[in-house]
């Protein structure tokens, strides 16, 4: 059976989209899953923490995967990752800068030159996440080409909620233009602070305009704990934490994973 493959998106940055991508990938480890990680991130955050061994400078990467002026092909830069069950898709090599400022000016066929790289090894896997860049570039439209579904990961903050809307538009023009069966499987609000009025307050407003959308904030919301970013920074699961409070929290993005398939069967 082909993966199913979900891009994690929002054009803001540090709204934890490579954390969210790295306890998905575990949750889904731990179930027996087959999982590959994309990283489509210049910044390659996800691939410093995902990957089993440290990836250098000169090894081939994501980048050269999707350049036409490199050789390898996506199965060439798969590395193994921190599990048993994880492949990664390295950010490395040729930066994905150059890539996507090829893309731009590469004419017809760009936006899917991530989905024909994946084409080529999702028999391989039961579960493909793209931890796509905070913009709207050509990168971002290939993450969303590619994919079944998008996870929407954002803040209950002013400038996130202001942001969902250029995002959602985004997602619209790909699903009419390039990938029409492309869905939206949920909206992780992450890093939420329930004591604050401003978190209580643009929580709401995110939920309205998410049901007006017709689409779906996933419960549980996940709290801003320090133990995930230090889980993350550390290369580990939150079930291999070691405290109740992050293991409950890994049970969270179990939950959301479940959701996010159920949105795409």
């Amino acid at each position: 059976m082909t993966a199913r493959i979900f891009a994690l998106c929002n054009q803001k940055g540090g709204v934890g989209k490579s954390t969210t991508t790295f306890h998905l990938a575990r949750a889904a480890v731990l179930q027996g899953r087959r999982v590959l990680v994309v990283d489509l991130d210049p910044q390659g955050n996800l691939t410093s923490v995902a990957a089993r061994e440290a990836v250098e400078e000169d090894q081939a990467g994501l980048a050269d995967a999707l350049s036409t002026r490199a050789p390898e092909g996506i199965a060439d830069v798969i590395v193994p990752g921190l599990w048993d069950g994880l492949d990664v898709v390295p950010t490395s090599g040729v930066t994905l800068g150059s890539v996507r400022d090829e893309l731009v000016i590469a004419g017809a066929g760009r936006e899917g030159r991530l989905v024909e790289a994946l084409s080529k090894v999702a028999d391989n896997y039961d579960l493909i996440l793209i931890d796509c860049a905070p913009s709207l570039d050509q990168l971002t439209i290939n993450g969303l080409t590619a994919a079944h579904g998008v996870v929407v990961v954002t803040h209950s903050k002013l400038w996130s909620a202001n942001g969902l809307a250029q995002l959602l538009a985004t997602i619209e023009s790909v699903r009419d233009y390039y990938n029409p069966k492309l869905g939206v499987a949920g909206i992780i609000i992450n890093q939420h602070e329930e004591q604050t009025v401003s978190g209580r307050s643009w929580l709401e407003e995110l939920r309205t305009a998410a049901e007006g959308r017709g689409l779906r904030v996933l419960d549980p919301l996940i709290p801003k704990r320090v133990v995930i970013a230090d889980a993350t920074e550390a290369a580990r699961g939150l079930d291999e934490w070691g405290s109740a409070e992050a293991t409950a929290l890994g049970e969270i993005y179990a939950k959301h994973l479940s959701s996010i398939e159920e949105s795409a069967a």
